[in-house]
């Protein structure tokens, strides 16, 4: 082998070593808590689905980590106490004056009521989720992310498979803004082991609803214009069709800019090559 074939041969081996986790895994440091999905073809959507779930078409997605488990109450709470619920330009982070809301101001501190630190973070509002994962310096997923996520490679209905959902699987079959605490159902993970992937909250998505095939360069992903987003993954209130990883739930600017208690939120992270 040429001198300089070894050298990046040397150099991305190293590389990969130092990307901190491998696929499915525990990832450690920054992305503690995340796992790594490799990059890769997967087919997007599904024919005969739900409105906007089609065509079903293949995407290239690079490598990217995804939390694990839901952002919880506990951790979001961190995050009001560091920048307060409403963000520099007026946009809402915690709709503190709803019911529902369980992130109180006890003095100076922003505190969980207790016994629902596990519970998903809720009542925030879609700049809520953004800004949090920013302030982690990571981002909120797309759709194709989060969907590449929840069924992988091989176009399964839902995270665990194309079975119907039990009990034993996703939290559902109960009234809207209903869950519990973040990751409780081993046995319905995706195939990289992402948890919470179909009911308990629906799932902020950085992207923009347009029709398919989905494309990361149309503008879809600009985080600076107020069109309806898409949420995913279903509510406890959902039916089969809202659990599978393909069904899109459009929310308008409107509803996107408070906070319900029926949308919560992960993190995705870039992978960074370190040399």
């Amino acid at each position: 082998m040429a001198p300089i074939l070894r050298s990046l041969a040397a150099a991305f081996a190293l590389g990969t070593l130092i990307l901190s986790g491998t696929a499915g895994g525990a990832a450690e440091g920054k992305h503690a808590g995340m796992v790594l999905i490799p990059a890769g073809e997967f087919t997007m959507g599904r024919e005969g689905g739900g409105p906007g779930e089609g065509p079903a078409h293949k995407l290239f997605l690079p490598a990217f980590f995804i939390d694990r488990n839901l952002v919880t109450m506990k951790q979001y709470a961190r995050f009001i106490q560091a920048k307060g619920p409403i963000g520099p330009k007026g946009e809402q982070y915690l709709d503190v004056a709803d019911e529902d809301n369980r992130i109180h101001l006890v003095g100076d501190t922003w505190r969980v009521e207790p016994g629902w630190e596990a519970y998903p973070a809720s009542e925030m509002a879609w700049h809520g989720a953004v800004a949090y994962c920013k302030w982690l310096e990571k981002g909120l997923p797309s759709e194709a992310e989060w969907e590449k996520a929840a069924r992988g490679t091989d176009e399964r209905l839902y995270p665990w498979g194309n079975a119907p959902p039990t009990a034993e699987l996703a939290f559902f079959g109960g009234y809207r803004g209903e869950s519990v605490p973040v990751g409780r159902y081993p046995k319905g993970s995706s195939p990289y082991g992402v948890l919470d992937m179909a009911g308990q909250v629906w799932e902020w998505t950085r992207s923009i609803a347009k029709q398919y095939p989905y494309n990361p360069k149309d503008g879809r992903e600009a985080l600076s214009v107020a069109y309806p987003r898409v949420a995913r993954g279903g509510s406890a209130a959902s039916d089969f069709e809202g659990l599978t990883a393909t069904s899109r739930h459009t929310v308008d600017p409107g509803r996107q800019a408070r906070g319900h208690g029926y949308y919560g939120f992960r993190c995705s992270s870039r992978v960074e090559m370190v040399f």
